[in-house]
């Protein structure tokens, strides 16, 4: 099988006298002459080193080889077709693609994005959600990028990210919420020894170190270690997850109160104990280096910066 690029023309004048089994309509199709198209058959026949038409009775018929390369060789032009509409469909809707983080992507980012759409009603955006992380290993995930057609991503980590333009959205730190049907009833969350009384909920997604942020450490801070067992309860592998099982009363849960802001403002969420332990990781926003000046990067930097900024005061 020749292992270089065949001759396109030569293919489609192929693909067009196979279909017509006419030299004549094809040049017609092709606005040449029938001569060329000869020509171009003759071209691909010698490139390929066997015969693609026979000519019987004066009727023009495909050989056995012919037949059976068709249909892959009309495959390629329709996918030819379909590659270029899709480039012009992107030239004429710019789509931005963001990564983020299951959890933030649906309890943060995606209640904001009307805004952003408000604003630029030109750009569309493609939200992919992914657990991937960009830490210590920023070759691969450039190649990632690559790949998959990814412009921006949201990452929970420390920052240092070689290759890619940074900017730290906000910090974050864990601390217990619950729904306000817990501080009432037989057992009502007063003080943080209550907890023995009920599930505790495990949001393992914050498990990214050796310093597990997690209830051991949550109830040793709040000296009530020896009173309350840290290893009970329910895990879950999503914030998003964790936090509705807390709204639907199943438990205590220790997360992060940026993800759970609107369900605490609704007040579907309540802060038992104030007590809140900051952690060493924080939200990034990361770009290749290479396209970190495209415009619509830019305005999506901008305004997501802007609504950190907001978090933040809030």
């Amino acid at each position: 099988m020749p292992s270089s690029l065949p001759p396109l023309n030569a293919l489609r004048a192929f693909e067009v006298a196979a279909r017509c089994l006419s030299f004549k309509q094809a040049a017609e199709e092709l606005h040449v002459t029938p001569a060329a198209v000869s020509q171009q058959i003759k071209a691909l026949e010698h490139y390929l080193g066997l015969p693609l038409f026979r000519r019987t009775n004066r009727v023009l018929r495909l050989t056995p080889a012919a037949q059976a390369g068709l249909p892959k060789v009309q495959e390629g032009f329709a996918c030819l077709v379909e590659a270029v509409e899709q480039f012009q469909e992107r030239a004429k809707s710019p789509i931005l693609t963001i990564s983020v983080a299951p959890s933030l992507a649906a309890k943060w980012l995606v209640p904001r994005l009307h805004r952003f759409a408000a604003v630029h009603p030109d750009i569309d955006m493609r939200i992919s959600a992914s657990m991937a992380l960009v830490d210590g290993r920023s070759r691969a995930v450039l190649a990632d990028f690559r790949r998959d057609g990814i412009d921006l991503a949201i990452r929970f980590g420390r920052g240092k990210y070689p290759g890619f333009q940074v900017d730290k959205l906000f910090s974050v730190a864990i601390l217990p919420m619950c729904s306000p049907g817990l501080l009432e009833g037989e057992h009502p969350l007063r003080k943080p020894e209550d907890l023995r009384h009920h599930v505790l909920l495990h949001d393992d997604t914050l498990s990214l170190d050796d310093r597990k942020p997690d209830w051991n450490m949550w109830l040793k801070t709040a000296s009530v270690r020896q009173q309350v067992d840290a290893n009970r309860g329910q895990h879950f592998s999503h914030t998003a997850l964790a936090l509705n099982a807390a709204l639907e009363g199943q438990g205590v849960v220790l997360s992060i109160k940026t993800l759970a802001a609107a369900d605490l403002a609704a007040g579907r969420l309540v802060i038992p104990f104030a007590l809140s332990i900051p952690l060493d990781f924080a939200y990034y926003l990361v770009c290749p280096e290479a396209i970190a000046e495209q415009p619509m990067i830019g305005a999506f930097r901008a305004w997501l910066l802007q609504e950190a900024q907001s978090e933040t005061a809030n």
